[in-house]
């Protein structure tokens, strides 16, 4: 499979990914509930390393193999996941997922400040792309004052302006990610054994987190129903990253970016189903917005 059709399939099962875990993080301790995804997806990928690669080349890979894909791991996983997971439960899938479709203005920005590349006429119209699209989507929450609205059954949504800025957050560390898996796969070229590194390193580091919360961390404070949906979404997130990673070694990282663009209209349309339309209100005027915001990001990606 080429890997076009790898970065499409990470894509679509991360949209399905979020939708699933809007549906328990919801009920669940943020904390709690991005541990449980990275034990379940560590696994997974352990699992998948055992069966498909030669574990010998862990031996053979430099200290600076596991250095870069711990570090993409610390970013993608460990900080991008935990946001992923807040932003989801305060302003929702759909939203979030819009959010998330910027990770290539941040990579843009991100090139200006490590590689001196300025933005050109036709970067700054993707960014204006992007800045409105955002704008669209978020415009009837962002316009309340109040703090949270209620959606009955759903819990609080956040509102305002600063409610974007967790899921804006964790699409600016996916934006890092992939500079320093390139310089592993460099030197391990084996996206599976990088990723699963990359994930062990982060299940290890947010243990470590969660003995200094103590008894802040609620380990049993949630439903089966919550669980359910975190596992299957966690099975699911671990095969998508896997497939990323895959995509990455065989793609360009521009390819790979814009492809995974495939996740906000998968979101879009399934998280209304699965978690109810009065929580993930997708309007019109939401799908515009997210429609700038993929065009402005292909934008970014192949043209600046």
């Amino acid at each position: 499979m080429s890997g076009a059709m790898w970065a499409v399939a990470a894509g679509v099962g991360f949209g399905v990914f979020q939708t699933l875990n809007r549906r328990a993080v919801q009920g669940m301790d943020v904390y709690v509930a991005t541990f449980l995804q990275l034990l379940i997806s560590a696994l997974v990928l352990a699992a998948a390393a055992l069966v498909t690669e030669n574990l010998a080349l862990l031996g053979q890979a430099s200290i600076w193999a596991w250095i870069n894909f711990s570090l993409a791991g610390f970013f993608h996983f460990f900080i991008g996941w935990t946001l992923l997971n807040a932003s989801q439960k305060k302003i929702g899938a759909a939203r979030t997922g819009s959010l998330i479709g910027t990770t290539p203005l941040f990579g843009a920005v991100v090139a200006a400040l490590t590689l001196a590349e300025f933005p050109t006429l036709i970067t700054i119209a993707g960014i204006l792309l992007i800045v409105g699209g955002v704008y669209l989507v978020n415009y009837a929450n962002i316009k309340r004052t109040a703090p949270a609205r209620n959606v009955g059954g759903g819990g609080a949504i956040a509102t305002g302006w600063r409610s974007l800025l967790l899921g804006l957050a964790a699409a600016l560390c996916w934006s890092i990610s992939p500079l320093f898996i390139r310089h592993g796969l460099a030197e391990l070229p084996s996206p599976i054994l990088g990723v699963t590194i990359g994930i062990t390193a982060c299940v290890l580091g947010y243990a470590f987190v969660l003995v200094l919360r103590g008894s802040k961390t609620p380990f049993t404070s949630f439903s089966t129903d919550a669980f359910t949906f975190k596992l299957v979404a966690a099975l699911l997130v671990g095969l998508s990253t896997w497939a990323r990673w895959v995509a990455l070694d065989l793609s360009s990282v521009a390819l790979v970016l814009a492809l995974s663009l495939v996740s906000v209209p998968v979101v879009n349309v399934l998280s209304p189903l699965l978690v109810g339309h009065h929580v993930e209100q997708v309007t019109g005027q939401v799908w515009l917005g997210s429609a700038l915001i993929v065009g402005g990001s292909l934008i970014l990606i192949f043209l600046r």
